[in-house]
């Protein structure tokens, strides 16, 4: 893979807020705090997968909060962060708290899987966790355990009700829709969600590693619709930097779903956000291979000086869009690997 290159048109500078050079407002910064997983969901992670990064590449929570201080004094004022599963990090509390200690912050969300969440959401929600988003692609026992390689339904659900009572809310589900495997669980997800309070959200499988391309997606766009239709949903007018889910909600309020849908009708130009991996690799786009190490150049000694100039560069380089339609596909790495 080929590290985007540190150069800079002399006439056209990055401006003093992150931006890129179609003029996006990168505001948004996603850090991975660790690639492993304790589900191996069919779209996201093979079922022998061995290719984890090496825990000495690791960054620790300090490092992961300099890098991130960094990304926030220019300019970002949300951070979300995932994995892998971000609750198999030891110490998360501690980094949370130390992006919490940045006022700048304005929000701090993290997307789990919720087999551990139970155990965590209350000392999450007291570190300064704002926000939660869960991956939950069944309600059926077997299916759930079908997609996500084990029997742990139970798990999640309690994590779930755990998150609720710690203050949580809103709670989005995020369902990964699979033609022939889970699309016919929609309306019971989206009664769950109703009843509870939560806001599902179904997502296109995404055609990232050898698992995602082997995921058997539907064209949301289309089917939502009807969906919508039948259900009397009727769509939200979102502001920008909303993010890629577009929401439908019922007239009284009670039912809201998002749709995300990369494959039949993308969101790049609308894109404010980048990735930073668990060994500090900063991701300009799910889509495409460009990369800055980061982590690399702050072990050998750069200074806040240097790092702040890597990231301008490589935010005014940021791909235009996603190549997820190109064949041979261009994304090698598993979604674990990206950081969700």
């Amino acid at each position: 893979m080929q590290d985007t290159p540190h150069t800079t048109s002399p006439l056209s500078a990055p401006p003093a807020w992150l931006h890129d050079r179609l003029g996006r407002r990168v505001d948004y910064l996603r850090i991975s705090v660790t690639d492993r997983c304790d589900l191996r969901c069919t779209y996201c992670m093979p079922q022998q997968f061995k290719g984890f990064e090496e825990p000495a590449h690791w960054l620790s929570h300090a490092e992961m909060a300099r890098l991130a201080g960094l990304f926030v004094a220019l300019g970002v004022r949300k951070v979300r962060l995932t994995g892998g599963e971000p609750l198999l990090r030891r110490g998360l509390d501690e980094l949370v708290s130390r992006l919490r200690a940045m006022p700048q912050v304005e929000d701090i969300a993290l997307s789990t899987n919720a087999t551990r969440l139970a155990r965590h959401a209350a000392s999450l929600r007291e570190a300064g966790v704002d926000r939660l988003n869960v991956s939950l692609d069944s309600l059926d026992g077997d299916c759930f355990a079908r997609v996500t390689g084990r029997d742990c339904l139970g798990q999640v659900l309690e994590g779930l009700t755990a998150a609720k009572a710690a203050g949580f809310s809103p709670i989005k589900l995020n369902m990964v829709v699979q033609q022939g495997v889970n699309d016919h669980e929609v309306p019971r997800l989206l009664a769950f969600a109703m009843a509870q309070g939560f806001v599902l959200r179904l997502i296109e499988p995404m055609p990232v590693g050898d698992t995602g391309r082997s995921a058997q997606g539907l064209d949301l766009t289309a089917w939502t619709r009807e969906l919508a239709a039948r259900e009397g949903l009727v769509p939200e007018v979102m502001g920008a930097g909303a993010g890629p889910a577009r929401y439908w909600r019922s007239a009284d309020g009670r039912m809201s779903l998002g749709v995300i849908t990369p494959m039949s009708q993308h969101f790049c130009e609308a894109c404010n956000r980048v990735r930073l991996t668990v060994d500090g690799t900063l991701l300009l786009c799910l889509g495409q291979e460009d990369q800055v190490p980061l982590g690399r150049m702050l072990r050998q000694g750069a200074s806040d000086d240097e790092l702040r100039s890597a990231i301008r560069d490589a935010v005014w380089h940021k791909p235009e869009r996603h190549e997820f339609r190109e064949q041979p596909a261009k994304v090698v790495r598993f979604m674990s690997q990206t950081g969700g």
